[in-house]
Formats: structure tokens, sequence, C-alpha cells
């Protein structure tokens, strides 16, 4: 894909979670997101986290007007297609809790066509994860845990790769690791990586900001 092209146009987006007349959360949003790495800010409950939820193709398609293309695939029109380019583990989706990491690993191929099986080592030894691998989810610390859905995410090869908050409850050497990954990954010529948070990751050229 030439690197001028954009990765995910969106168009007159609209999303709310309540039927009329309750305002909508978000109303005729119209961007465009660049290869390299994006930032989406905003304060507590701004709705970060509900974009990139609506960008995953994760949200009622009943409750979404609008447009959303990724690699000229649009979300309305062939759903399936579209999720296969997309990178999304939500934090706080407990269905993968009663998995090992082993086994959350296992399945990515399945889920992503795209997986880097060498990157995958690679960020398994970057946030220290070896000892955890045949732990359940559910019995790691919250930092571990968020550890092992960001390996899983980094390594998938998706078009389009979500982080919410990727920086929570990781310790110094994770986060040193995490923004080194990124600063790589904002010099892709292909791929778009998008961080919604409350600031900005530090030393890492963004191609794009969004403020909420």
């Amino acid at each position: 894909m030439h690197p001028h092209l954009p990765i995910l146009k969106a168009d007159r987006l609209c999303f709310g979670y309540f039927p009329a007349p309750a305002p909508l959360l978000f109303d005729q949003l119209c961007f465009e997101l660049p290869p390299g790495v994006s930032f989406i800010g905003g304060d507590e409950s701004s709705g970060k986290t509900t974009l990139l939820q609506l960008l995953a193709g994760e949200l009622p398609a009943s409750a979404v007007r609008g447009q959303l293309q990724l690699r000229g695939i649009g979300l309305a029109q062939n759903r399936p297609a579209y999720q296969r380019q997309v990178a999304w583990l939500d934090p706080r989706d407990t269905r993968r809790d009663q998995q090992t990491a082993r086994q959350v690993f296992a399945g990515l191929p399945q889920a992503r066509a795209g997986l880097d099986p060498e990157a995958l080592q690679a960020h398994i030894a970057g946030l220290s994860l070896a000892p955890h691998l045949d732990k359940a989810l559910f019995m790691m610390s919250s930092g571990t845990r968020r550890k092992v859905l960001l390996a899983a995410s980094l390594a998938s090869g998706a078009a389009l790769t979500l982080l919410d908050q990727p920086f929570m409850a990781l310790d110094r050497p994770s986060i040193d690791y995490l923004l080194q990954v990124l600063a790589g990954a904002a010099r892709s010529p292909d791929r778009a990586w998008v961080v919604a948070d409350y600031e900005a990751p530090a030393e890492v050229a963004l191609a794009s900001v969004m403020a909420l």
C-alpha cells in the first residue's frame, strides 16, 4: 500500500447508546488514519474506549450510522473481512480469563492470518511473560494479564491495531519496551496503530492526533 494513503476512513460516523432524543456520543465524525501511530486523547468518559470498539466493529450495527472503510473494505458491507484486519483485545473483556497465556497465543493464527510468530516471541521476552505462559488469565495480576493481551495484539500483523490505555498497570521495563515497539510502529508504511489514553506516548512520532 502507498504510504500516503490512509489505512482507515471514517465518514459521517454516528453512534449513541440510547435512542433519540438523547444526544449521540459521536455525531457526523469524519477522519482518516494514516500508516503509523495515531493518538486518541480525552478525559474520563469522553468516549475513547467506545470509539475503539466502534473502529473494531464490535458495537451493534443497528446503533451505528455512517461508513468505516479499512483498506477499502467497508464494515457495513463485509463485517467479517473488516474485522479480520483488526487487532482489538479489550482489557475489560473477561471471556478469555479461563485460558492460559499459551492458549490465548495459540488461538491467534485462527483469528489473524497475519500473525508473526517471531514477533510474538520477541514480545513475550520483551514483556517478561515467559514465567506466566501456563497461568490462566484470571490468576494473573492486572499488569501481567494486560501484557498478555498486548503481546497478542502487537504480534497480530493486523492492518489496524487498537490499544486502550496500554501503559496502565505495567512495570517500568514493560513501559519502556512498549514505547520502543510504538516508536518502531510509527515508521510502518502499511499498518495503523491507535493508542487511546489520557496522555500521548512519550517520544513516539505521531501520524495523527484526535481529541475527544
